[in-house]
């Protein structure tokens, strides 16, 4: 099977939640599973996470299912798994192909995962991602949770008059359990950027005076598209780096490969033990 659908995605006149029910009709018949209860993006460090949840039931390809296509950045997965969340009984979708803004696709790619998360069932989408931090404090290898976002990508995944409480975006009750699991992680608002260079000091700047705390390129469309979608949604950002002008190094992505590999054993085992209690 090759990316049939990417036409009729791109296309203005098709409805993106068509091709996501159809991916979504895929999904169920690839991996034999006809309901995900919940959905998880794993982006740059994240992505042990998936073998610690339960058991592969299926993994497929990325692009043999509608409106998806080979990840473009190196350290993300190619692949969809379907996974059975320990004997709760529950399958979890580990969405291993992310698509970026920077990537030039549009953003309905960039945002496709999630609407067709919500196609398979799934009330729930953990949206993680690699990023910089402002807070000196915030070592590499930090988890840091998402508790509001500001969106600088200067565009929106909703197409027309389509309005959206973002107010409670992300979940306070989701955020709740992660704790239980993890009384010490620290809350965050996250600042997107739309890359794929990295932010300037003086951006990096900005965002702390904007009220921010991490920088990075993803997350805030997904998260937006998500909520439309009826999704309850956790953010999960792992510090790889201190943000241009916080730290002295300089920035690079072999940096944040590194430190998502560094951290990986410890950010998966906390990620799993959530999804096992959402």
């Amino acid at each position: 099977m090759t990316d049939h659908a990417a036409p009729e995605l791109d296309d203005p006149t098709t409805d993106p939640f068509d091709v996501a029910r159809l991916a979504a009709q895929v999904i169920a018949e690839r991996t034999g599973v006809e309901r995900h209860d919940v959905a998880l993006v794993l982006g740059s460090g994240w992505g042990g996470a998936a073998d610690l949840i339960g058991e592969t039931v299926a993994e497929v390809p990325s692009h043999e299912i509608p409106g998806f296509a080979r990840p473009a950045v190196v350290g993300h997965v190619g692949t969809l798994r379907s996974i059975r969340i320990g004997d709760t009984g529950r399958h979890a979708l580990v969405l291993g192909s992310r698509t970026h803004l920077y990537e030039g696709r549009g953003v309905r790619r960039v945002v496709h995962g999630v609407r067709t998360a919500a196609a398979t069932g799934a009330s729930t989408v953990v949206l993680t991602n690699g990023c910089g931090g402002l807070n000196p404090a915030w070592a590499p290898g930090t988890p840091v949770l998402i508790n509001d976002h500001i969106n600088l990508t200067a565009t929106s995944p909703l197409e027309g008059a389509t309005f959206v409480d973002l107010t409670d975006l992300y979940s306070a009750r989701l955020r709740a359990v992660a704790r239980e699991v993890d009384a010490s992680l620290d809350e965050g608002v996250y600042v997107q950027f739309p890359g794929p260079h990295y932010e300037t000091p003086a951006e990096v700047r900005m965002a702390g005076v904007l009220g921010g705390d991490l920088v990075g390129m993803s997350t805030t469309l997904e998260a937006i598209a998500a909520r439309h979608a009826g999704l309850e949604v956790l953010g999960v950002s792992l510090v790889t780096n201190l943000a241009a002008g916080i730290g002295t190094e300089a920035l690079s992505h072999a940096e944040v490969i590194e430190a998502g590999q560094a951290a990986g054993p410890r950010i998966s085992d906390l990620l799993a033990r959530v999804v096992q209690r959402l």
